[in-house]
């Protein structure tokens, strides 16, 4: 079962303003939320607990850099 992942246009320049080695790892992380976007074992993503009806997830990618994202459905949209 897999997910399709929209990346907001903002973050999209984001990525690309990085240095090589940095994209690679960003591009790698949000890639694997095509697999398995919840929270589980291994603690690099969580849910945030904003309001009861917003769910807003963290992707922790490396020690500098976090990917927002929201899920519905089977689509994952990185903000």
């Amino acid at each position: 079962m897999t997910f399709e992942v929209c990346i907001d246009i903002d973050a999209i320049g984001f990525v690309n303003s990085q240095n090589d080695k940095s994209r690679r790892i960003i591009e790698t992380r949000l890639k694997s939320l095509e697999q398995d976007p919840f929270p589980g074992k291994g603690g690099d993503k969580e849910l945030l607990n904003l309001r009861p009806d917003v769910k807003i997830y963290r992707l922790h990618i490396g020690h500098s850099f976090t990917a927002f994202y929201e899920i519905e459905g089977r689509i994952v949209f990185v903000n």
